[in-house]
């Protein structure tokens, strides 16, 4: 007579016994989440500052999907930084807490309509058989490219991030609008979608983007663009084009704004610093010292130069309107030598907490995504349990979060 068979199972083994499966409830799948998200770096790295230090929850509905009615209508969050001390107001009251005096620096970039939707030629593309269910559609899947900066306008080679990623490889060549009015061929690959590409020359580049190109919504607006966002997600004083995302916390000026701003006194400047990866590409690193931030072009003129170096030896305020244009004037000053310089250079500067800020002392700017860089920013420049507090708050009452969302004006 045979024997049964034992099924016996070392008493240290993670695999099931026969006729049982593991079952992991949804409060195991959290904990290894928070295990892996939030123990694992701090163990690992003890004395480094870590990314996971700049989160927050934000409810899904405090995401701004539309811009408001006016411009000026978004409320605003007075912070100060000395003492962590936070009040509710409104945009519009804005130039009530400026002072005669005061230099308001604006970026004055201006968004193209950077993404473009179209297909591939299948250059690179392995055959397909003539049974394959798949047939039908080979090829004429929607493929998106979103330009992130001109490396050079002849031959004119573009950096971007396209998506399906995995699909476009090297020699591809890819083809925009209804009328294939732009063709570009992939030149390289790297990481996370991003791609360098060179379109066969046209009449008019950016006549053609202008016609079939369309506006760079942020991917956190779940919604199509519209022709409405060519006006609203621009600054009313956009004047240099080149940017693949607005400097947003200028989309709460008007031109009344502006000029009761200068009734009171307030100098302004503009710099122009061109939004791309450096600024909204995320933070893949644990530690924050790890991640490398992309360089962004800028620009300062002559002008602009002296208005802020002047002001700083008056010992009156420069003020800095979007993290862009924070970014910018940190950059220049060290590289000018102990002054902001004119002219123009790129910006790789990346400011987190324990970063010493030589020219900006006060900043307006939007609400940012949780452990991004420019919340990271704004803790450097405010304290980061001041703005984590802040922003709890902001939470708790219903602020509009993000691009299309409110600000914050902090001092």
């Amino acid at each position: 007579m045979a024997k049964k068979r034992l099924n016996r199972q070392h008493p240290h083994s993670t695999a099931p016994a026969a006729g049982k499966t593991n079952k992991f409830t949804k409060k195991d799948r959290i904990f290894d989440w928070f295990c892996a998200q939030y123990l694992a770096p701090i163990l690992l790295y003890p004395d480094s500052v870590l990314v996971s230090e700049f989160h927050f929850h934000l409810p899904d509905e405090l995401i701004a999907q539309q811009p408001l009615t006016a411009r000026d209508e978004s409320r605003m969050l007075h912070l100060q930084r000395s003492s962590g001390h936070y009040s509710d107001g409104h945009f519009r009251d804005f130039s009530d807490l400026l002072q005669p005096g005061d230099l308001l620096v604006f970026n004055n970039t201006r968004v193209f309509p950077a993404r473009l939707y179209g297909r591939r030629e299948g250059a690179r593309a392995h055959p397909i058989g003539p049974h394959n269910p798949s047939r039908r559609d080979f090829l004429q899947g929607q493929i998106e490219v979103l330009l992130t900066v001109q490396l050079s306008a002849e031959p004119n080679d573009w950096e971007c991030l396209v998506r399906p990623g995995r699909k476009i490889g090297v020699g591809e060549h890819l083809v925009f609008g209804e009328h294939d009015e732009l063709q570009a061929e992939v030149l390289t690959r790297a990481e996370f979608g991003e791609r360098r590409i060179r379109f066969q020359p046209v009449d008019d580049f950016y006549a053609v983007l202008d016609r079939i190109g369309h506006v760079p919504l942020p991917p956190y607006i779940s919604r199509p663009d519209s022709p409405h966002d060519r006006e609203r997600y621009q600054t009313v004083y956009a004047r240099q084009r080149g940017s693949v995302a607005a400097p947003t916390a200028g989309l709460h000026f008007t031109p009344e704004i502006l000029e009761r701003i200068r009734q009171r006194g307030v100098e302004t400047a503009d710099i122009t610093l061109h939004v791309g990866l450096g600024t909204f590409q995320p933070v893949r690193v644990a530690r924050v010292e790890d991640h490398q931030i992309h360089s962004e072009p800028y620009s300062i003129s002559p002008s602009a130069a002296s208005a802020i170096n002047r002001a700083r030896s008056d010992s009156r305020r420069v003020i800095a309107v979007g993290t862009t244009t924070v970014r910018t004037l940190e950059h220049a000053i060290r590289t000018g030598g102990g002054a902001v310089a004119a002219g123009d250079a790129a910006a790789d500067l990346f400011i987190h907490p324990g970063y010493e800020f030589k020219v900006v002392q006060a900043m307006l700017t939007n609400f940012h995504l949780p452990q991004s860089t420019l919340l990271m920013l704004v803790c450097a420049f405010a304290g980061k349990e001041n703005v984590l507090q802040a922003y709890s708050h902001a939470v708790s009452q219903a602020y509009r979060f993000y691009s299309y969302g409110d600000c914050m004006f902090i001092e």
